[in-house]
């Protein structure tokens, strides 16, 4: 019953943030549409800073669950796009961590942090991964640094373009995405989905980085 409570608290949560932002959300209104007390919704979250966290994280969780449904690694541009299919089937989350985004931009904490945390250590850990996959160099000649770089500009950028302009076709911004890293990945024209792992330095195939986490 703790586990379900909680989660009724986070989505909850979820949409009043992407209404209202962090600073001008309260546990009040959260606890409204969650249909509990304040001190209901306190019990479990003691802070509206611990609230909003824990709600991202939340978030993410999700995220790689999905992604676990199918074997993470053997086809990056898939799992990218299947992350931001991901993103597009829970609207009041991609909200939200838009609005985060935006206030971590202007300085306001807790976003700030949270956000500046986040993007270097998602760009140290693709780094890494692409790295160890290919070497120093991708086969389509971008550094891995600079590949992971591009990779998660496109993935953010698509996450703000699909929700000021939503497509009836639900596959299309995740086909964009698929299509753009599968050229920045360098991917041969036989072997659709999978990349050349034999560039220079390559150790072969490796575990995939965690797309949101």
């Amino acid at each position: 019953m703790g586990s379900a409570r909680r989660q009724d608290i986070l989505e909850a949560a979820s949409e009043v943030f992407a209404e209202r932002g962090f600073k001008n959300a309260s546990i009040d209104a959260v606890a409204e549409r969650a249909g509990l007390t304040r001190q209901g919704v306190l019990h479990y979250f003691p802070s509206k800073k611990r609230l909003l966290l824990e709600m991202l994280s939340f978030r993410e969780q999700l995220n790689r669950e999905h992604l676990a449904d199918h074997p993470v690694g053997e086809d990056l541009p898939a799992d990218f796009a299947a992350a931001v299919a991901f993103e597009q089937s829970h609207p009041s989350f991609a909200t939200v961590y838009s609005v985060v985004m935006a206030e971590a931009v202007t300085g306001r904490e807790p976003a700030r942090g949270y956000v500046g945390d986040r993007l270097r250590s998602l760009q140290a850990h693709l780094t890494a991964r692409l790295a160890e996959r290919y070497g120093e160099r991708l086969p389509s000649g971008l550094s891995a640094s600079a590949a992971a770089t591009a990779i998660l500009a496109l993935v953010e950028g698509i996450h703000q373009w699909w929700l000021m302009d939503p497509e009836p076709d639900a596959d299309h911004y995740p086909t964009i995405v698929r299509e753009t890293l599968s050229v920045l990945l360098g991917l041969t024209d036989d072997e659709p989905g999978h990349e050349d792992t034999r560039g220079e330095g390559g150790n072969g195939p490796s575990q995939a980085p965690t797309v949101n986490g």
